[in-house]
């Protein structure tokens, strides 16, 4: 076999080194993820953590096809092997090797069954009033197991609760050796005492001669270098990342509960970036690239994104404009969500203030940075992604909120050269860039006329003016070339630092037509609080 060994020779080899190696539960495909992101080689999938995260008892009360789809999601989720827990098997032999095949078709290791009654209870409740199978059938079990798994590296570890239930020392070794006989690939002890007195006692009658496995949830402060002096093969951290989600959890609810507000709490907890990082969504968009071709326009999409938005005070204090939530989400990935969903799946952004809070692997962005953001205006972000100026392409501010349509209306439209452009100019003492054109916008959109731009003026008011530039701008492969040919003939006045995109536009009126695609209403410039609060309503 060439390449990554098979998740169930992985386990065995886990099992047989002759080092101490070390399994960290889980019990839901996240955990999963996360114990693999922590440096483990692998995963104990725990029945008590299992039934935590349903809500029910360890009592057998999480069914054996729930338990299975768990599992399953937890496979998925991870590349390093996972030893299932599957308490006493569900049921007779018949239950426990129709469980194997069913582990192995989604991809498990192996599994630990136990010795105690069905339905079982868990370890450490009331011990003392539960029973322990006879070792025979358990035997049987075992031996149906092996016979059913297909992969000769599945592993079976069995587990004995001789010490759990009081039987003893005598009891436990018995049991330990006929499961061993019986086929098993390793034993767990399991021990229910503070010190690991149980655990050195078996560990020194049973002299290596079988892999052993052990669970130190109650004998915790036992230091791990004695573990290996009692040449212990397996480690299981059985259950303590359910027992921090509880607490994290807990705390989380009382907070918000109490205070009625996130603001105490959102420090506190993971950035959503994270949970889409966990559930691998850069992933997702990089199979749409390959598998959808045909959602894809031969487009690139360059959005600035360098600027702070100081006018937002406090707001803008630790992360730039862009990346302030509007609905739950950063604008501008708002906007990176409206061009993909219109085809666009190249998306350059132009970075600055605090470009560390833009995190390009989360949705797949090619990023640029303008370090001179403080001191520079929008040409000369643009200027510094000159190189993803090909082609067809679609610039846009990164503070704006756009509807489907607009971006569909500009994509679709002819020209070398064109710009969205609102014929309802806002009655705000604002400062705007207003436009003036060949043709007026007129009522009846389905008969727009096919206008071309006359003049560009950022003001508060302009005679004749008849549009609001909405700070969208596409170009032909022609009108990228002039573009180009544009912003160097600009970057070599004085004056570049200073320019903004309207100069650009304006500039390149005496070389190319730039085309007026009208539209009324519907976007959203996100300048002050005001646009803020609008901003919510909108999103």
């Amino acid at each position: 076999m060439t390449g990554k060994a098979r998740k169930t020779t992985e386990l065995r080899r886990l099992i047989a080194s002759p080092e101490l190696e070390f399994l960290c539960e889980a019990h839901i495909g996240i955990s999963a993820r996360i114990v693999e992101e922590a440096g483990f080689r692998g995963i104990w999938a725990s029945g008590l953590t299992m039934a935590a995260s349903l809500g029910v008892r360890d009592n057998n009360e999480i069914s054996w096809t729930q338990v299975l789809e768990v599992l399953e999601h937890m496979s998925d989720a991870s590349t390093v092997p996972i030893l299932a827990d599957c308490d006493t098997g569900y049921g007779n032999f018949n239950n426990l090797r129709r469980f194997v095949k069913k582990l192995e078709c989604r991809g498990l290791a192996g599994a630990c069954l136990e010795d105690k009654r069905f339905p079982k209870t868990n370890s450490f409740l009331h011990s003392e009033a539960q029973h322990l199978a006879d070792p025979e059938e358990v035997c049987g079990k075992i031996r149906a197991g092996k016979d059913a798994q297909m992969d000769e590296d599945f592993v079976l570890v069995a587990r004995t609760e001789a010490f759990i239930v009081g039987t003893g020392l005598s009891d436990g070794l018995r049991r330990a050796e006929a499961y061993r006989q019986a086929g098993a690939d390793a034993i767990l002890v399991h021990s229910k005492r503070a010190t690991c007195a149980d655990v050195e006692v078996f560990a020194k009658e049973w002299a290596g001669r079988h892999p052993l496995v052990i669970v130190p949830t109650k004998y915790y402060t036992t230091p791990t270098a004695r573990f290996r002096e009692l040449g212990i093969s397996v480690v299981i951290w059985a259950n303590h990342l359910m027992r921090a989600a509880i607490g994290a959890m807990q705390d989380a609810a009382s907070t918000i509960h109490r205070t009625q507000s996130l603001i105490t709490v959102e420090d506190k907890v993971v950035p959503l970036q994270e949970v889409f990082r966990l559930q691998r969504a850069k992933e997702l968009e990089d199979a749409e690239v390959r598998y959808l071709p045909t959602r894809g326009r031969p487009w690139t999409a360059i959005i600035l994104a360098a600027s702070r938005g100081a006018e937002l005070g406090l707001l803008t204090a630790e992360r730039p404009k862009a990346m302030i939530r509007v609905g739950g989400e950063p604008i501008l990935y708002k906007l990176v969500g409206q061009l993909r969903r219109q085809g666009v799946l190249d998306v350059v952004v132009v970075r600055g203030y605090r470009k560390e809070t833009i995190a390009p692997e989360l949705h797949n962005l090619t990023v640029v940075d303008n370090d001179a953001h403080a001191t520079t205006g929008e040409l000369h972000s643009l200027w510094r992604a000159v190189p993803h100026l090909r082609g067809e392409c679609v610039i846009s501010y990164g503070d704006c909120l756009y509807r489907g349509h607009h971006l569909r209306d500009l994509l679709d439209s002819a020209g070398d050269i064109r710009i969205l452009v609102d014929c309802d100019i806002r009655r705000t003492q604002r400062v705007k860039d207003l436009v003036t054109c060949s043709q007026p916008c007129v009522h009846d959109f389905l008969t727009q006329p096919t206008a071309t731009l006359t003049d560009i003026v950022t003001a508060v008011t302009a005679a004749g003016a008849m549009g609001e530039w909405t700070g969208l701008l596409a170009v032909s492969n022609r009108g990228a070339a002039v573009l180009r040919q544009e912003l160097e003939v600009l970057a070599a006045d004085a004056a570049f630092a200073r320019l903004h995109l309207p100069d650009l536009i304006k500039a390149v009126m005496s070389r190319i037509p730039v085309s007026v695609v009208y539209t009324r209403g519907g976007w959203l410039d996100i300048d002050d609080i005001k646009d803020l609060s609008d901003a919510e309503s909108y999103a």
